[in-house]
């Protein structure tokens, strides 16, 4: 792979900070994105890359980011379009309330986003979205999250029609089970994590994913060897929806 710049929304943990430490240390130039100013001090600090404090249900910080990038003339020939969200909520219990929240960072945050980001964008470039498993596999309290994911990937057909021209191609992979601080922030305690983690060990793959696992398909999806692939969608589940 040339060396290229990326931006890595949601950047700060979990399969995006893989995705960056692995760019980097491929010898890319990488800007990240998180919502907490003092993670993201700390991850700059510790791959050496440049970080912006934008927070993926706020549209206007999406779009203050692209003017920033603009300003400081940075041209983007990748975007992994990473940061998310997962509320566990029942049918009966759900409230428009956090079914809004889910969708405002899940599905308008990516879409506004690649909206905000496009004149920084290089002819051509990759936009890779993280997805998920859960868009073809129940879980029981996901109905939210599944829909969120879903109407991206739905999104992404007609943006690779629409964005064609500009030379822009948009792809997704659908992580499986991945051991990130997602399960925390879910509400899972730690005895609830490793009797999920345990029910793994039945898959091929014989364990939980961790972050790693999904850094090579998105540099793959990054890379001009993927350049024909339009709304390709790369599962990353360990064999779990076999």
């Amino acid at each position: 792979m040339k060396t290229k710049t990326f931006l890595i929304t949601g950047a700060t943990s979990g399969i995006g900070y893989e995705a960056a430490k692995q760019a980097v240390a491929l010898g890319h130039t990488v800007i990240i994105t998180g919502r907490t100013q003092d993670k993201l001090d700390a991850v700059s600090a510790e791959l050496g890359v440049k970080a912006y404090l934008a927070d993926s249900a706020d549209l206007s910080a999406q779009f203050d980011l692209g003017e920033k990038l603009k300003k400081d003339k940075v041209t983007l020939d990748g975007l992994v379009l990473n940061a998310g969200v997962f509320y566990p909520s029942s049918f009966v219990e759900e409230t428009p309330e956090q079914f809004d929240q889910s969708f405002a960072i899940n599905t308008k945050g990516p879409f506004f986003t690649l909206q905000a980001l496009l004149p920084c964008l290089a002819k051509p470039a990759s936009v890779v979205f993280t997805s998920s498993i859960a868009v073809h596999k129940g879980f029981v309290g996901g109905a939210v999250y599944s829909a969120t994911k879903a109407a991206f990937e739905g999104m992404v057909r007609t943006l690779n029609l629409e964005l064609a021209d500009l030379g822009i191609r948009v792809n997704s992979i659908r992580p499986g089970i991945t051991a990130t601080e997602i399960q925390a922030k879910a509400g899972m305690t730690k005895e609830q994590e490793q009797a999920l983690f345990d029910s793994l060990q039945t898959t091929p793959v014989g364990r939980e994913l961790v972050s790693d696992d999904h850094t090579g398909a998105i540099l793959y999806l990054l890379d001009d060897a993927s350049s024909a692939l339009r709304n390709a969608v790369i599962e990353v589940d360990g064999g779990y929806c076999l």
